[in-house]
């Protein structure tokens, strides 16, 4: 997979990051002119010949070490290794595009260190949403030789990193990336398998097919609610509909869950700009420093609260599906698609899912609505787009857990009456396939 600074996406993250692809730089054209450019600046250039936060107006000299050291303070239990591949790759294909003036050698050496399965020992806690400094900096001490890289035996990557380098290759929110994308990503996976797991629900209560009909989605067209309609389509018989109308989780499944692929769809898009940008302070262009705020992480922020509370949706809607396989009126099979009358059958379905979704609501609350002020006042806003990336990857194993009882119980339910030429029978294998592969 070829690194160019422009077209890194959340898939090609999660490739690299759980070790199916590996990286080779395109050029380094963008990142030399910078370093040229920043090597020739004159006047107070922030972090390098100034200190950092509050200390901005405090002149330095040769202070960039112990920058590195100060800041590499995370606190609990360490990232695992995929996640801190993720924000290798990310944090090259930043530095590639230019703009921060690091030494254009340690590029090579993070390019090695992913190819070669090292990974820096860094820590969960210590980013707010503004730069991911104390992962950052930890792997530039790793690159030093100060802190030992996590990894196979032999000769780890190193790199004489400049003083000059420390606060270029520290600012980013590269990690707090990662984790969005690698969430996105199997996000993605999930809710795309979602959908052949609610045709199964359809087809076991015959629910109507009336509300996915291309007439209705042609007066609201959403385009996430026309995909999960056309895929419906697809998949259901169209036969003549048991009830006038459904429950919610039939009638307005299209809806709901389309809404939430158009969710997902702009938490992409805000991800892989900020990949594929220079959020550097100060960034280097046109041979001067501009100091500014582009690493600042409200707009993933944003985008990763409103997909979690999207993903909370959908999950209620396929409880809600869940609840509906259980009730005799519904689906003409005894209570809980018991094998015999007063038995609980799939009844223990609904505690687990329900329990799973507690935890998705709970992490669907939104971290945007608070702040924090830091640095003697100086840092007076946070956008918490880490923890809004972390709690999306805790969204991932309940939204998994709420699909598959739906699916074992729409399974039970249709086994009772098996169709080997319904459309559905190889969507439902592929939806199993996702649901037990979605790392």
């Amino acid at each position: 997979m070829k690194l160019d600074g422009a077209g890194l996406t959340c898939a090609q993250v999660h490739e690299v990051a759980y070790g199916k692809a590996r990286v080779t730089i395109a050029s380094l054209d963008r990142a030399r002119a910078a370093w040229r450019a920043a090597r020739e600046l004159t006047g107070p250039v922030y972090g390098q010949s100034t200190g950092v936060g509050a200390n901005k107006d405090v002149s330095v000299s040769d202070g960039g070490f112990g920058l590195l050291r100060s800041h590499a303070g995370g606190a609990g239990d360490l990232v695992e290794p995929f996640r801190a591949r993720g924000m290798l790759v990310v944090r090259l294909n930043q530095l590639l595009v230019g703009g921060s003036g690091v030494s254009p050698g340690v590029l090579p050496a993070l390019e090695s260190a992913i190819n070669n399965g090292f990974t820096p020992p860094i820590r969960t806690y210590g980013a707010i949403g503004t730069g991911d400094l104390t992962a950052l900096a930890t792997t530039a001490l790793c690159l030093l030789g100060e802190v030992s890289w996590r990894g196979p035996s032999g000769d780890p990557p190193r790199y004489a990193l400049d003083s000059r380098d420390a606060l270029p290759f520290m600012s980013s929110g590269a990690l707090t990336l990662s984790d969005a994308a690698l969430a996105c990503h199997r996000i993605r996976r999930l809710l795309t398998a979602a959908v052949d797991v609610a045709a199964q629900s359809f087809a076991a209560v015959d629910a109507s097919a009336e509300p996915v009909a291309a007439a209705v989605q042609e007066a609201r067209p959403h385009p996430g609610q026309a995909l999960v309609a056309a895929r419906l389509r697809e998949l259901l018989n169209g036969e003549p509909a048991a009830r006038v109308q459904d429950p919610y989780g039939y009638r307005a499944f299209a809806q709901v869950h389309g809404a939430a692929l158009d969710v997902l769809e702009r938490a992409e898009r805000s991800v892989e700009i900020d990949m594929n940008g220079a959020l550097e302070n100060p960034l280097i262009a046109e041979n001067l420093a501009w100091h500014n705020g582009n690493f600042h992480g409200a707009p993933v922020a944003l985008a990763l609260d409103a997909l979690r509370a999207a993903v909370a949706h959908a999950a209620q809607l396929s409880t809600a599906r869940l609840a509906t396989l259980m009730d005799p009126h519904i689906t003409g099979q005894l209570p809980f698609l018991a094998a015999h009358p007063g038995e609980s059958g799939a009844m223990i379905l609904e505690y687990v899912a329900q329990d799973a979704l507690a935890e998705l609501r709970h992490l669907a609350t939104p971290v945007t609505t608070g702040t924090a002020v830091i640095s003697r006042g100086t840092e007076d806003h946070a956008s918490f787009a880490t923890q809004a990336a972390r709690y999306c990857l805790r969204a991932l194993e309940p939204l998994e857990i709420v699909l598959a009882c739906e699916r074992v119980a729409a399974t039970r339910a249709l086994s009772r009456a098996p169709d080997p030429d319904h459309p559905l029978d190889e969507a439902l294998d592929q939806a199993r396939r996702t649901l037990a592969e979605t790392k």
